[in-house]
């Protein structure tokens, strides 16, 4: 993964993002930066269009979120789980849309791209929509869970540490006394 001076010197995302790239809330690893990034990323990752990671990048800044994150998660639709999201996304459209799921038949032409892609754009358009924004929520709220049950823990662990080191010292004393 390219570090961060990397990614503020290339080329083409200097022109795409200009000093965008040199905010530092996008770099940082904070619960906010954090569930922003997985918000973002998640719901990029349900939309069907091209140049994904660069529309997370686009939204992920102005988001204050954390910028590679966001970009790595647009890959959970890979051409491993594509098939799976998309057709998720269409029975999902359909079903808001109380049409029936037309039986999909994938053929690799172009009378299937400009025929058989009419009968399903809609509904799929509109679950992977709706995919989207219910994914970005729970990705926003799940992490900041985690995050705030780990400091909870974190919290928690440290106090008793304290306790115990402060019942040590007073035990000390009481036995040189």
């Amino acid at each position: 993964m390219p570090n961060e001076e990397t990614i503020r010197a290339h080329p083409r995302l200097q022109q795409c993002f200009g000093s965008l790239l040199h905010n530092p809330n996008i770099w940082h690893l904070n619960r906010r930066s954090v569930a922003g990034a997985f918000s973002v990323g998640i719901f990029m990752a349900f939309i069907p269009v091209p140049f994904q990671m660069l529309l997370a990048a686009g939204l992920a800044i102005p988001f204050k979120a954390n910028l590679p994150i966001s970009v790595g998660l647009v890959w959970i639709t890979n051409p491993l789980t594509m098939p799976a999201i998309f057709y998720s996304a269409y029975q999902v459209g359909s079903w808001v849309m109380h049409t029936p799921a037309q039986p999909l038949s994938f053929e690799p032409s172009m009378e299937w791209l400009s025929g058989g892609i009419v009968a399903v754009w809609q509904p799929f358009l509109l679950g992977s929509f709706i995919l989207a924004i219910i994914g970005a929520f729970l990705g926003y709220f799940v992490v900041n869970v985690f995050w705030r049950f780990h400091i909870f823990q974190y919290i928690k662990t440290r106090r008793t540490r304290r306790k115990k080191i402060k019942a040590d010292k007073l035990k000390k004393k009481a036995d040189h006394a």
